[in-house]
Order: C-alpha cells, then sequence, then structure tokens
C-alpha cells in the first residue's frame, strides 16, 4: 500500500497545479487532469493533437460523485453500471461543474465510475473527477500496455505513474448514451 499511496499523493501534487498525469485506468493507460481546469483539459486536447469538438472522457469515484456532476442521471444508468461485466462509459445529458471545453457540443459529458482502485483511491482523495483520455496522440491506435506509449504522450505529461501493474483489458470502455428523453444508444461495444 507504501507504494500506492506515494503514486497517489504524487498525481494529487500535479493534478492540484493543473497538470497532466499518466496513469493505468481500469481500460487502458490514459492521460488525466483535473476534470474541473479548463486550462488543463485544453493541455489534454493539445497534447493528443485532437479537436476539441470531440469530447473527452472523465472519471468519478463513485454514485455520489457522478450525481454532483449530472444534473439528472437516469435510473437505468445506475442498472448498465451494477450490471456491466466490463468496465462502461454513459454519456449523460446536462453535465454541471466541468470544465466547459470538457462537455460536447450537445451539452453532454462522457463520465465512468472507476471500478480500478488505485483510480477509485486517486479520485476519491482528489475529490473531484480526473479526465481520461487514451494515451496516444489522435489517430494512432490506443496503446495496449505502457511499452507501447509514445515519446509524445511521456514526454508531454507532467507526471508518469509508477505502478508495475498493467491494466488487466487493455481495450477500452464500452460507450453508451442516455438521453434524458430516454433514448439509449450504443456508441461502442
Amino acid at each position: 500500500m507504501n507504494n500506492l499511496t506515494e503514486e497517489i499523493n504524487a498525481c494529487l501534487q500535479v493534478l492540484e497545479k493543473g497538470g497532466l498525469i499518466l496513469y493505468p485506468t481500469d481500460t487502458v493507460w490514459g492521460v488525466g487532469c483535473d476534470a474541473t481546469n479548463e486550462a488543463a483539459v485544453k493541455r489534454i486536447y493539445e497534447l493528443k493533437n485532437r479537436d476539441d469538438s470531440k469530447a473527452l472522457i472523465c472519471l468519478v469515484a463513485n454514485d455520489a460523485m457522478l450525481e454532483r456532476h449530472i444534473d439528472k442521471v437516469p435510473d437505468l444508468a445506475y442498472d448498465i453500471i451494477d450490471l456491466s461485466t466490463k468496465p462502461t462509459t454513459i454519456i449523460y445529458d446536462n453535465p454541471k461543474g466541468i470544465a466547459k471545453n470538457l462537455v460536447a457540443n450537445d451539452n453532454s459529458l462522457a463520465i465512468r465510475v472507476a471500478s480500478d482502485k488505485f483510480c477509485q483511491y486517486l479520485i476519491n482523495k482528489f475529490r473531484k473527477p480526473i479526465v481520461s483520455t487514451s494515451a496516444n496522440v489522435s489517430g494512432d491506435p490506443s496503446p495496449g500496455g505502457f511499452h507501447e506509449i509514445s515519446e509524445t504522450i511521456l514526454k508531454g505529461v507532467d507526471y508518469v505513474v509508477n505502478l508495475a501493474s498493467e491494466s488487466p483489458n487493455a481495450v477500452p470502455s464500452a460507450i453508451i448514451k442516455l438521453g434524458s428523453d430516454g433514448t439509449v444508444k450504443v456508441i461502442r461495444e
């Protein structure tokens, strides 16, 4: 637990200053920042060479944090979160308390409740959502493991988490859009 605590504390120092971290998630290695800090989110778009009209995913630690950042969480979302057999990101309408450049043009936001122990501890201690986008330049494939992360990404972040574990899935999450009007659309299985 000591190494985990040291890594979380190092990440917190970077996140609190608006910095970028490279960290293992419940899916693939991700680039993250404070999801409420517009300047930090802008740095991720620039690092990934990605148009900011393509929204990013953010992670929350639990249902309570989800409810603080979504106007009305549909009941179906809780069933999906509880019953999913793999990490599942849900796109919600009407986010609040999030950096404006993280919200899509249709006023929606992709959020996943983290299932990974490191991510849960980090987000709980930070007390704010964290951006989670794959650790690759836009257009390049997502890295299957740490050894596949490009120099551009490694040099572009302010801190690289030093945990021996590789992501257990090494595949992106499923993505489902839940409209406030009751519509359900599978974006990625």
